[in-house]
């Protein structure tokens, strides 16, 4: 079901796939699905979900294994650069659903939403590097931790990796390679 939502999601936008198109696809009633999701907002919920994580698990991004060893890890260099490459993978997976929630929530409330709501669990995500880093004295030294925090949102954000990937065709080891200089550059003395 999941597979067939973001295959029409990706094929026709947001506004003009139907649950009952999903429905055909996956070969489900569409009974099912509103029992399942509820509505075409719980669909593209949960595809954005998955796709952010990678897989079908119910743990959150934060709670991930690879997440808290970065956090734990007291090298900031070493902390930067992991979390660099999961924001590449991140990034990779939701880009193309990304720009059509941002396209949706111009029009739809539930898209703008939930638009809202992804946007405030990454930066919830992203002050808890900016505190890891502070909490062990490595950001440089006029640097606060909320400033930490933006800088990383605005280097992190899906917004800008459209503009250096998508845009203007970066490889995906290039972008990954220069978010972690950039931060390392930024936050660290």
């Amino acid at each position: 079901m999941i597979r067939a939502a973001r295959s029409l999601f990706l094929e026709r936008g947001y506004g003009a796939t139907t649950i009952e198109a999903i429905s055909a696809l996956a070969d489900v009633p569409p009974a099912t699905l509103y029992r399942l999701f509820s509505s075409k907002h719980g669909i593209l919920k949960a595809l954005l979900d998955i796709s952010i994580v990678g897989d079908e698990e119910t743990i959150p991004m934060a709670g991930r294994t690879e997440v808290r060893a970065l956090l734990a890890d007291a090298d900031p260099g070493s902390k930067l650069a992991g979390f660099a490459k999961i924001t590449a993978q991140v990034n990779s997976r939701v880009a193309p659903l990304y720009r059509i929630l941002v396209s949706a929530a111009g029009s739809d409330p539930d898209a703008a939403a939930l638009l809202d709501e992804l946007t405030h669990q990454r930066q919830a995500g992203q002050r808890l590097i900016a505190r890891s880093l502070a909490s062990t004295g490595a950001l440089r030294p006029e640097l606060r931790e909320r400033d930490a925090a933006d800088v990383i949102h605005a280097l992190m954000s899906p917004e800008l990796y459209r503009l250096l990937v998508l845009d203007r065709h970066w490889k995906s080891e290039r972008y990954e390679r220069w978010l972690a200089s950039t931060l390392a550059d930024q936050l660290l003395p």
